[in-house]
Formats: structure tokens, C-alpha cells, sequence
């Protein structure tokens, strides 16, 4: 989707100075869409022995796709024919990456801290990688391995509370490993988004997908209300979904879609890592959690694993050129 974000001007240093202006408020957008994110899992954490997992998703993901679709309007003719060629596709990428990754993550923190599921989002774009060789065949080269096994190590870590004891026994906190599926979950759905390649512009292809992730949370949200005691919102159930669906929704989705277009994916999807920081603090001063040593080591870990990846990334072979 091509957007011209920069303005053209005669003058060099004129448009060297407003190409600055622009990325830096680029940056300041896709920062602030990550503090949006990030604000998602502290009303999640905060509502969670109030309001059920599946009806928080369900109606998240609903009231965004209401929200945006009217932005949209001009695309429908692409949207309506993209869906009539490959409905299950759509079905299945958008359930899986908007509605099963986040109904295991809300499920997850109600036993889980806020803090840790933080830590171990961060993992996404390492199972990203892994998942990514596997399917689309991208190379992956010895660090990147050494690399994921040192995050992994980092997850194992805040699971068992830096307490070895806790693998004999099998001791873990069922919260972090739901947190840990979500995260497999979304991993699963970039790459499969990748491998699709949808012919439609981004935000009305993440309209299409979140109609998609409403349809699948809908049969998980039915069973819910038959069998949960806590499927009448109260007070503090319609404060965290108001948040969750609408600047935590409807406006980091639209935000998150301007940075792309903006910064380019890999420069957007990177700050993902910033969320992880602002889930910290707030959890901090919202919540009162407070951070442990199994933390500093697991994100320590994790940490590693990134700059191994990041900065020592396999060199790819130059095939001859072509006309």
C-alpha cells in the first residue's frame, strides 16, 4: 500500500529536515500504539477475576472490526471479492491470530502475572523466526539457533522461577503456559499472513481478519456464558472492555497499520519490544506487581537470544541478476 508520508521539497535541506520530522513522528506513533498494547494486558490482568476470558476477546475484537469497518468503505468491493475467493483462509488466519492467540493470553493471565506474559510475548518474533524456517524455508543460520535456544532457556526460566526443582515436579504455572501457547499462536499467524499474501491494502485486510477472529471467539464466548458465573458485566468489566476494544482495539490496530506503512513492517514489528517494557512499569503502578530476580534472568536470557538474532543475522547467497 503505497502512502507518500513525506513531503517533496526543492530544498535539500528542507527535505532532509521534514524526512527527519516525519520518521521521528512515525516513531512516536508506533511507540505509543505498543503503550496502547501494552495497557491491554494490564485491564485484562485487572478485570480478570471479574470477567471471562473469551467474552473480553470476543467483544474486543468485534467492537474494533465495528469501529474500523466504516474507515474501510472504499475498499469493500476488494474486501467483499477477496473473501468470496478465500473465505476459509481468511477464517482460519484471522481466528488463529486475533482470537485464539488472544483468548489463551487472557485465559493465561488469570494466573499469570501481567509482567511475566510481557516477557514472554517478547518471545514472537523468535518463534516468528523458527516458524518461518520451517514453512517459507528462510534461512536461519547457527546464531540465530544458538540464538533461539538461549531466549528459550530464558522462558523456561520465568516459568519455573528460576527453581530447577520445578522441572522434577513439574511444577508450572498453567497461566504462563496458556501465555506461552498465545504467543505460538500469533507466531503461527504472521507467518501464515506472510505466506498468503492477500491482495488487498492493510487495513482493510485487518478489518476482514478481525471479522474473522469474531466469528471464531463467537461459539468460545456462547459456551462461556452456559458455563461461567461471571457472564454479567459489572462496573469494572465494562471499564477494561471500553479499553481493551477501543484505544487498546479499534485505535493501536489503526495505529499499528499507520507505522507500517510509515516505517516498513520489520522497523514497526521491532518496537514490539518496547511493549514489554511498558507492561513492566505500568504493572508496577497499576497493579503493584513488582518484578523478581527469575525475571531479570529469563529477560536476560531473552535479551541475548534477540541481539544474537538480530545483529548476527546468516548471510544470504546472490543469485545472477535478472532482467
Amino acid at each position: 500500500m503505497a502512502i507518500h508520508v513525506l513531503a517533496v521539497h526543492h530544498d535539500t535541506a528542507s527535505s532532509e529536515q521534514v524526512a527527519s520530522d516525519s520518521l521521528g513522528r512515525a516513531y512516536s506513533l508506533a511507540i505509543f500504539c505498543w503503550l496502547l498494547s501494552a495497557g491491554v494486558y494490564i485491564a485484562a490482568k485487572w478485570v480478570s477475576t471479574e470477567m471471562p476470558p473469551w467474552a473480553l476477546c470476543f467483544w474486543r475484537v468485534t467492537i474494533a472490526w465495528a469501529i474500523l469497518l466504516p474507515i474501510v468503505r472504499g475498499h469493500f468491493d476488494d474486501m467483499v471479492a477477496l473473501v468470496r475467493a478465500r473465505p476459509l483462509e481468511l477464517l482460519a488466519i484471522g481466528g488463529m491470530g486475533l482470537a485464539i492467540c488472544q483468548g489463551m493470553i487472557f485465559v493465561g493471565l488469570e494466573h499469570a502475572d501481567a509482567t511475566t506474559a510481557g516477557i514472554i510475548i517478547a518471545l514472537i518474533p523468535i518463534i516468528t523466526m523458527i516458524l518461518a524456517r520451517w514453512i517459507l524455508a528462510e534461512p536461519m543460520g547457527r546464531w540465530q539457533v544458538v540464538g533461539s535456544i538461549l531466549a528459550f532457556l530464558g522462558i523456561v526460566v520465568i516459568i519455573v522461577k528460576g527453581s530447577p526443582s520445578a522441572l522434577v515436579h513439574l511444577d508450572f504455572n498453567p497461566g504462563e503456559l496458556w501465555i506461552v501457547a498465545g504467543a505460538f499462536f500469533f507466531s503461527l499467524y504472521t507467518v501464515l499472513l506472510r505466506r498468503a499474501k492477500f491482495d488487498v491494502d492493510h487495513l482493510p485486510l485487518l478489518v476482514l481478519l478481525l471479522g474473522a477472529a469474531a466469528l471464531t471467539a463467537l461459539p468460545f464466548y456462547l459456551l462461556e456464558l452456559a458455563s461461567d458465573e461471571r457472564s454479567t458485566l459489572n462496573a469494572s468489566g465494562l471499564v477494561a472492555l471500553a479499553y481493551v476494544a477501543i484505544p487498546g482495539g479499534a485505535l493501536m490496530y489503526y495505529l499499528f497499520n499507520r507505522s507500517i506503512v510509515a516505517l516498513g513492517a520489520a522497523r514497526a514489528g521491532v518496537l514490539l519490544y518496547v511493549q514489554t517494557i511498558f507492561i513492566a512499569v505500568l504493572a508496577w503502578l497499576i497493579l503493584d506487581e513488582r518484578m523478581h530476580f527469575y525475571h531479570l534472568e529469563g529477560a536476560a536470557l531473552i535479551v541475548a537470544g534477540l541481539l544474537l538474532i538480530i545483529l548476527l543475522k546468516p548471510k544470504t547467497r546472490e543469485g545472477p541478476a535478472t532482467a
